[in-house]
């Protein structure tokens, strides 16, 4: 097969690989959604107290980190085909028990099962991702898997709702291990390695390693993660906690809530595959990645801060609405132009355990988050002034780690530190705005969309 005669039939499995990933996400945000949709049911019938339940969805995050790391590291060596479909296995099994009598102990025991299956998704599926897409093309087909969590947790959230109020928050459950179930299937059969690999007909061709040690400590690692902390303290708050302070602090009706949840997420619809499309034309005219990517994100991070902290302090439902949407919405931008900023300073062939590290890192808000708020709503004087002290603290934090992160983020330096310490050698290049610096292999010549 010549390559003018493969291209196309490559473009075509490289978007049917994009649109499989785009549904491995929705499942994997509607499986922690879940858990905050059934949020009261769940506390009556198991009497469980705010801290009690803020436990449980810190319970998620227990073995979250760990496993993006394993994981990570394991995805530099094993075909992500098989990685994924075990994953989205693991996800489907552990929602199963909820269909029956279940205590505090097997809610707990499944949440970790469930987090340890998780921690590694969105990291495994962005390198799955990228061995199908050259780096100056990533960030738009990024864009689109980062929004399947966008429709897991708003789009699929009425449905969940819808079947929790008729039947049960056990049906629920159910329901979402089913859909697991088929999606491995299909993923099995589509799924495939991309030819944009660090193997290539048996041969290591790939760039020069750098000592983890010095990605550890980039500017660029150290920024994006520290981005990815913040906005992921407000993901964590919206699984766990929004339904609750919207029905609790704000006095909606639960449907009312099933609908408000979605406004993030009509948000995100537009903004993260716009942002990244946008960053992926202004880095094909030359401007800088630290602008077209780390500040576009970075000043989204800081819009969703400040609107959580306008949010805690506002009593005016027609105001809450839109300040829900952009505190819970816009800053996940940061995980269509994180990655990509991540790989352009990582040799392809560590970049499935780089991009994994700071999933880990960042995650790692998720297991705070639950329990501080939950632990602030019990010792508050009412639940609707701690929920507002909880959702105040958490706006106040992302906008830290969104100014913190526009600092940080410099993919020019560090690739010049590399540069000077000699950990790179002629098969690193700068490109021509001088912050586009890629670790190329020469597998992106043999054809890709």
């Amino acid at each position: 097969m010549t390559k003018a005669s493969g291209y196309p039939a490559i473009a075509r499995r490289a978007w049917a690989v994009v649109g499989m990933l785009f549904l491995f996400m929705l499942i994997n945000f509607a499986d922690k959604a879940i858990i905050g949709l059934s949020a009261v049911p769940i506390m009556r019938d198991l009497q469980l107290t705010n801290e009690q339940f803020g436990k449980v969805g810190s319970a998620f995050f227990l073995f979250f980190s760990i496993s993006a790391v394993v994981v990570g590291f394991i995805a530099n060596r094993v075909p992500t085909q098989i990685l994924l479909g075990v994953m989205g296995l693991i996800w489907a099994l552990t929602q199963f028990p909820m269909l029956g009598t279940v205590s505090l102990t097997t809610l707990l025991a499944c949440r970790i099962a469930l987090g340890a299956g998780e921690g590694p998704a969105y990291p495994v599926a962005v390198h799955a991702l990228y061995k199908w897409f050259p780096n100056e093309k990533r960030t738009f087909p990024t864009s689109l898997v980062a929004i399947g969590g966008t429709f897991g947790v708003g789009f699929i959230a009425p449905l969940l709702t819808w079947i929790i109020v008729t039947y049960n928050w056990h049906v629920g459950f159910g329901f979402l291990g089913l859909v697991g179930i088929v999606w491995v299937v299909a993923w099995m059969m589509i799924g495939k390695e991309g030819p944009i690999d660090v193997r290539i007909e048996g041969e290591d061709q790939a760039a020069p390693r750098v000592s983890y040690a010095k990605l550890l400590t980039s500017r660029t690692f150290l920024g994006v993660t520290i981005g990815g902390f913040a906005a992921y303290w407000a993901i964590a708050l919206a699984i766990v906690w929004l339904p609750a302070f919207l029905i609790k602090a704000c006095g909606f009706t639960p449907t009312q809530t099933g609908w408000i949840v979605v406004a993030p997420s009509v948000l995100q619809l537009v903004a993260i595959p716009g942002a990244g499309l946008l960053s992926q034309k202004l880095l094909g005219v030359g401007i800088a990645s630290r602008i077209s990517r780390g500040l576009f994100a970075t000043a989204c991070i800081l819009i969703a801060g400040a609107s959580m902290v306008l949010l805690a302090l506002s009593y005016t439902p027609w105001l809450q609405i839109p300040l829900v949407m952009l505190a819970f919405g816009i800053g996940a931008v940061i995980y269509s132009l994180g990655p990509p900023l991540i790989s352009e300073i990582t040799p392809v062939q560590q970049r499935g355990a780089m991009l994994g590290l700071s999933n880990a890192v960042f995650s790692t808000a998720g297991l705070i988050a639950p329990w501080l708020t939950g632990h602030i709503v019990d010792i508050g004087l009412d639940p609707s002034a701690g929920f507002r002290q909880g959702f105040l603290l958490g706006g106040c934090l992302v906008c830290v780690g969104g100014l913190l992160a526009a600092v940080l983020i410099k993919p020019a330096s560090d690739l010049a530190r590399f540069a000077e310490r000699g950990s790179r050698t002629d098969d690193l290049a700068i490109g021509a705005s001088g912050d586009r610096g890629q670790f190329s292999s020469p597998q992106v010549s043999r054809g890709t969309p």
